[in-house]
């Protein structure tokens, strides 16, 4: 059995996953979220705020103290989107080197999209393949499309972060801005479905916060229950409702719902959008909602 940990370090969160691993079974100790936004103002600065990285890194020294108090064996740090796009992320990988003792990874948006197809589909049974594992992050979102394992994966600039700072920074939305945002999103799908043929798919997984959130949402939920947002379906029209409502609401009617992440307040808006059009993309009637992510995907690497 091995006792692992798993970072991941997005341009939204940071995330903790602790689980014990044996063979193919898979025991989850600890799971943990922090919305730090690491990433604001990347997009139009290229560079880290010195404030984002404070708050990255306290939340890096807390899992530091959660990992030395549960016996972990095996340690990895993944950073994504933010981190590939900052041109001072040296000072943030150098801080969490120093509270980790381990050597943090900025990996590539092929690898985190194949992390994340790992995570999705390794406990999925009696679901049709080839599965499209859509990861809506905070800087990126990837595309990857496999069966037992990847046959082909993009990363492309669309997370729900980016595409906050750049077009849907009011609420409610401003629908000329809504339009951009459109035409920006769909430019991305295409860019990467000519890499992935998305359409294949007989199965789309849709994993991370946004994903989450429209399911909550569709399901009616009045509190945010990860167990019962698992693996639910939820038909695509549902979705286009979802990200219609969350484009009219305001800010303070967003944070009222039971369901949503502080965090996440100003940022569905623009993360229920990029979701619909890769629905309308890929001619999907529904998406699967999988609490099962990068993380799982780091964890199962590190057995």
């Amino acid at each position: 059995m091995s006792r692992v940990a798993a970072i991941d370090c997005g341009t939204n969160s940071i995330r903790l996953l602790i689980a014990n691993i044996t063979g193919d079974n898979f025991q989850e100790i600890t799971r943990e979220m922090e919305i730090v936004r690491l990433g604001q103002g990347v997009d139009a600065t290229g560079k880290f705020d010195p404030e984002a990285i404070e708050r990255t890194l306290a939340a890096t020294r807390k899992y530091a103290e959660i990992i030395a108090s549960k016996g972990v064996e095996k340690i990895r740090f993944c950073a994504t989107s933010a981190t590939r796009d900052a041109s001072n992320r040296d000072l943030f990988i150098d801080g969490v080197r120093e509270i980790l003792g381990i050597e943090p990874e900025v990996i590539p948006g092929t690898e985190e999209a194949e992390l994340s197809f790992i995570g999705a589909t390794k406990a999925l049974v009696h679901t049709e393949s080839p599965y499209l594992v859509v990861d809506i992050g905070g800087g990126s979102t990837e595309f990857v499309l496999g069966t037992t394992e990847v046959q082909y994966a993009k990363s492309v600039n669309i997370g729900c972060v980016r595409m906050s700072e750049r077009h849907l920074n009011k609420a409610p939305q401003d629908p000329l801005a809504v339009q951009r945002a459109i035409q920006d999103i769909d430019d991305a799908i295409a860019e990467a479905a000519y890499i992935v043929p998305i359409k294949e798919a007989k199965t789309l997984i849709a994993v991370a916060g946004t994903a989450t959130t429209v399911a909550a949402a569709a399901l009616g939920l009045n509190e945010y229950d990860r167990h019962s947002i698992h693996l639910s379906r939820i038909p695509t029209a549902k979705v286009f409702e979802i990200a219609q409502k969350f484009s009219l609401m305001s800010r303070e009617e967003i944070a009222a719902l039971g369901y949503m992440h502080p965090g996440r307040v100003d940022v569905i808006a623009a993360g229920s959008l990029v979701l619909a059009r890769v629905m309308l993309a890929t001619g999907a009637t529904e998406f699967v909602a999988s609490e099962s992510d990068i993380l799982d995907g780091m964890a199962w690497a590190l057995d």
